[in-house]
């Protein structure tokens, strides 16, 4: 079982999930959005480890 493989979709929604958050704290200078490098590194690296205890996103 690979668990690097993650569905294109999910993939994707983290990466622009993470670039939205991480914009919207630059305009409205509030830090809390800059967490939203969370899902941008998650989606660019294509690993998640929600994935692994849930088992929902591998690659079918």
């Amino acid at each position: 079982m690979d668990f690097n493989k993650i569905r294109s979709f999910c993939q994707k929604f983290r990466i622009v999930l993470g670039l939205v958050l991480i914009s919207v704290g630059v305009f409205l200078n509030n830090p809390w959005f800059y967490l939203g490098a969370i899902p941008l590194v998650v989606g660019v690296a294509n690993f998640c480890p929600l994935c692994i205890i849930t088992k929902k996103c591998e690659a079918r």
